[in-house]
């Protein structure tokens, strides 16, 4: 699928579940977040929302993480500002019944600290604004299921 997505061919997406079942279709949408326009790439980027954070996190949440957070630095990809949005959703969204899952994927946003901090100082007026609002909720997050043990 080219150097941004690189692996998401790796996982059994058809083995995750996200909000409304199988997760074999998120493939798909991440490659539409990533080439295509505008519309495209809104179209497929509310999709992930509904599927992975809006409602709660799931399994399907966890893996696709690290590719919200390629997608997010590629200046290429012309929806980075809601794929900023959605990674700061998922840090915000629980799962109680899968607390290790809620745990996960909160975990794997906060591991993009790194990245967040580099798009605060982005081009894009937009992209810098959302990436400040995430590493807000970054710095500021403190939900049961992370807390150390």
């Amino acid at each position: 699928m080219g150097t941004i997505l690189k692996g998401v061919g790796r996982v059994r997406w058809h083995e995750l579940k996200h909000a409304y079942g199988s997760a074999e279709d998120v493939p798909g949408r991440l490659s539409r977040v990533a080439w295509g326009d505008t519309r495209t790439s809104a179209s497929a980027l509310s999709d992930l929302g509904l599927w992975l954070g809006e409602l709660a996190v799931f399994d399907a949440t966890v893996e696709a993480v690290p590719f919200l957070w390629d997608l997010a630095v590629t200046d290429t990809v012309t929806s980075r500002t809601g794929v900023i949005e959605l990674l700061q959703t998922i840090l915000e969204h629980a799962n109680p019944p899968q607390i290790e899952v809620q745990q996960a994927a909160h975990r794997a946003v906060l591991g993009g600290r790194n990245l967040a901090d580099a798009l605060v100082r982005d081009e894009d007026p937009g992209v810098r604004a959302a990436a400040r609002e995430l590493v807000a909720a970054i710095d500021s997050h403190v939900c049961e299921s992370c807390r150390p043990v």
